[in-house]
């Protein structure tokens, strides 16, 4: 499982304050706690007003590139501003996203030409988030298509079915891993990712239905995540459900993750 650790994002009330402060120790130290805790891409989105976004991304990406290796997620809703600060990335990470609304496709996949970036691709368009599987498969076959163009093979790109609320659509979870199996059969080499946290949204006991729904997910074929790697529980269930599904030999990288404390009892 490909981890996107989500806990430097400035909806975040602590967050939000550390960036007013300018507090660049406080997200030093989320930067280093996700990277020790195993995530792959350290997402880094400045939740700002537009005016002061591409000046706080730059900051934010300063920081966490001074305090860890782990390669960025740069993330925004405005394409024009990753563009702006992508120039500033030490080396080739993930762009945060594009979809076929608008013409962010066109301004980003421009940017991965010649180089080893990844990029997320939401599957929805100028009339919001389509609720049939078909049409969701087709905007990722339009995506992959015009990411060709620019030589950006499937497995540079993670494709976000955008899970919706169980509370509101009841078939959430099930239309969720028809997506997954759909579009990874059509592109086997393709990254499945999303926020599995959104499925639990307005309802209690969010934890139980966020974990038992990334074990679907991941048998569907999800294999790339928007989470908190500091989520002992979550991580727990993403090795065991791994181990579960036989594709984890001897159960060699459940018990190593146990071993390095990243699963299991949290050590005194």
């Amino acid at each position: 499982m490909i981890i996107i650790g989500e806990k430097i994002n400035g909806s975040i009330p602590a967050v939000k304050e550390a960036i007013e402060k300018r507090d660049a120790a406080f997200i030093a130290d989320r930067a280093v706690k996700q990277t020790v805790a195993g995530a792959h891409f350290i997402d880094v989105c400045a939740s700002t007003a537009p005016e002061f976004e591409i000046e706080t991304l730059k900051w934010l990406m300063k920081v966490v590139q001074d305090a860890t290796d782990t390669p960025l997620c740069i993330d925004s809703p405005n394409p024009r501003v990753i563009e702006a600060v992508f120039k500033y990335a030490n080396k080739p990470g993930m762009l945060n996203s594009i979809s076929e609304e608008g013409d962010k496709c066109e301004i980003l996949l421009p940017l991965m030409e010649g180089n080893t970036w990844e990029v997320v691709g939401l599957t929805c368009d100028n009339n919001g988030i389509p609720n049939d599987v078909e049409t969701k498969v087709a905007i990722t076959r339009t995506m992959v298509e015009k990411a060709a163009h620019y030589g950006i093979t499937p497995d540079r790109i993670h494709i976000d079915p955008c899970v919706m609320a169980l509370s509101t659509e009841n078939n959430s979870l099930l239309n969720f891993t028809q997506e997954i199996r759909a579009i990874k059969e059509m592109y086997p080499t393709i990254h499945v990712t999303g926020a599995i946290s959104n499925i639990s949204f307005g309802l209690p006991v969010r934890s139980l239905l966020n974990k038992t729904g990334m074990a679907f997910a991941i048998q569907a074929g999800m294999d790339s995540a928007v989470l908190d790697p500091l989520n002992r529980e979550m991580m727990g269930t993403i090795f065991a459900t791994y181990a579960l599904m036989g594709q984890d030999r001897h159960c060699r990288k459940y018990s190593k993750a146990y071993r390095a404390g990243q699963i299991g009892p949290a050590a005194k």
